[in-house]
């Protein structure tokens, strides 16, 4: 196989965040105009970006697909180190063998290194936290190569309305795909054609929810914890500001994701899988209002219990819908929507997605799969699958289905130019934008009409400041 051509950190890396946009979009190299097309049957050669447990669960489709791992990064080489031993795998499948699979993979502390570095890649998984989805993303796009980046995509408005920009650049010649993998399974694609069909008639009103909670809201830390040896702290922040080191933020996304400068809370977590269905079912487009009630002040963490709210205008056939999203230790649709629910469950589930149409109900899991439907004709009183209601069968399949309902193997498959990926980057900055948009509610205080030409709350100036995050440059130029 061909070697790419040689190239530095300034030819891809030239433009900051800030400066994402149109100009970006002629430096995008694709992998095809390197070095070729890539055959069906060539093995991919593959990197992954953050080594912490959900990196986990990603790497194992990539060896029992027989693929490459030639290079791994982290700002602390233990975790390269136990991940390459494939100790503490909690979540190994059958058939990935961590320690031989990972053996060759090249070790890198800092991700420009290793896109300059690595001369034959074709392709990278990002798996580090949610401030630095967009860099990395950017970055991987501008050098050639393919890449899957675990979701929400953006860490801020600008940053998702930035990557929708590039991608116009791209014209489907690098694969991307976003990682809300309950867009892969065939009920999630089923109940978008179930009420693209208007099986449920117009849908005015959809509830997003997650029992999940965390303590109410504070202040940073201003005492710092001892810093554990190998980790380089500077480059685990990135772009996000430098906080004094307290030891939970290295405990996973709901530890360092309940901090507003490193994360998005609950509404970036499982908010961005529940409002996947939604998003393409009913295809939203910007909103014009945003809503918060939270229960208590926000200062600088997410607060433990949230109801959001987003108006939406009328889209060609569909009405207008207003989508919500409720977080906390009993977070719950309002109970007059929710007795089919209770009549097939016994209970309202603990997370869900919820919509409400005039001719029935669906209801599926927060992440879009595991759907259920019951129009108002039916005689039974509890739902029925969305792949068996009766009514539903003589629908025409629309979409084409994800193979063994897996979306990495859907992304590894068309990076070797196998079919499309079905979650690519121009999805992913539009889920991206609609729920950063509830973080500037969030953290301006108030209902927000909201200007998506212009990116800005029209009754709300100050509210730019959270709009537009600022970013340190040191570890995105």
């Amino acid at each position: 196989m061909k070697s790419r051509p040689g190239s530095t950190r300034r030819s891809f890396l030239k433009l900051g965040t800030a400066g994402l946009g149109l100009a970006a979009c002629p430096q995008i190299m694709t992998s095809g105009a390197l070095f070729g097309a890539n055959p069906a049957s060539r093995r991919l050669n593959v990197a992954i970006i953050g080594c912490g447990n959900r990196s986990r669960t990603l790497i194992p489709s990539v060896l029992q697909e027989g693929h490459n791992f030639v290079a791994m990064c982290d700002v602390d080489p233990n975790q390269i180190a136990r991940l390459k031993s494939g100790a503490s795998d909690r979540k190994k499948k059958k058939g990935a063998d961590f320690s031989s699979g990972l053996a060759k993979a090249k070790p890198y502390a800092d991700f420009r290194r290793l896109l300059e570095g690595e001369k034959n890649l074709d392709a990278v998984i990002i798996c580090a936290g949610q401030r630095w989805h967009m860099p990395m993303s950017r970055a991987v796009l501008l050098s050639g190569r393919h890449v899957f980046c675990e979701k929400p995509l953006a860490h801020s408005v600008a940053e998702a309305r930035a990557i929708a920009t590039m991608m116009q650049g791209n014209g489907g010649k690098l694969v991307t795909q976003i990682g809300t993998q309950g867009g892969a399974t065939d009920a999630f694609r089923r109940s978008m054609e179930i009420m693209q069909a208007g099986l449920l008639g117009q849908i005015r009103e959809v509830h997003c929810w997650m029992n999940r909670t965390f303590p109410p809201s504070e202040a940073l830390a201003t005492v710092a914890d001892a810093m554990p040896a190998g980790l380089n702290w500077d480059a685990w922040c990135g772009p996000a500001p430098v906080h004094p080191f307290k030891t939970y933020y290295l405990g996973g996304c709901l530890q360092w994701g309940r901090w507003l400068d490193y994360g998005d809370g609950h509404l970036a977590d499982m908010g961005a899988h529940a409002h996947n269905l939604p998003l393409r079912a009913l295809e939203l487009g910007p909103p014009l209002r945003i809503a918060v009630n939270s229960a208590e002040p926000v200062k600088d963490s997410y607060p433990s219990r949230n109801d959001f709210r987003w108006d939406f205008a009328a889209r060609g056939k569909f009405a207008p819908v207003t989508v919500w999203w409720h977080d906390g230790p009993d977070a719950v649709p309002p109970p007059d929507l929710t007795r089919d629910v209770v009549a097939t469950y016994g209970k309202v589930p603990t997370n869900g997605c919820l919509f409400v149409g005039e001719k029935g109900m669906l209801v599926s899991d927060a992440w879009g799969q595991r759907g259920v439907m019951r129009l108002k004709t039916d005689s039974s009183p509890k739902c029925r699958g969305v792949l068996d209601h009766e009514e539903a069968k003589a629908l025409p399949v629309i979409y084409p289905r994800a193979p063994e309902q897996n979306h990495m193997k859907e992304w590894l498959n068309a990076c070797r130019g196998e079919g499309k990926t079905f979650q690519d980057f121009a999805v992913a900055a539009r889920a991206a934008e609609f729920g950063m948009t509830g973080i500037v509610a969030l953290r301006a205080g108030r209902e927000l009409e909201w200007d998506s030409v212009n990116l800005k709350a029209k009754n709300c100036p100050e509210a730019d400041r959270w709009i537009h995050l600022p970013q340190r440059q040191k570890w995105i130029t």
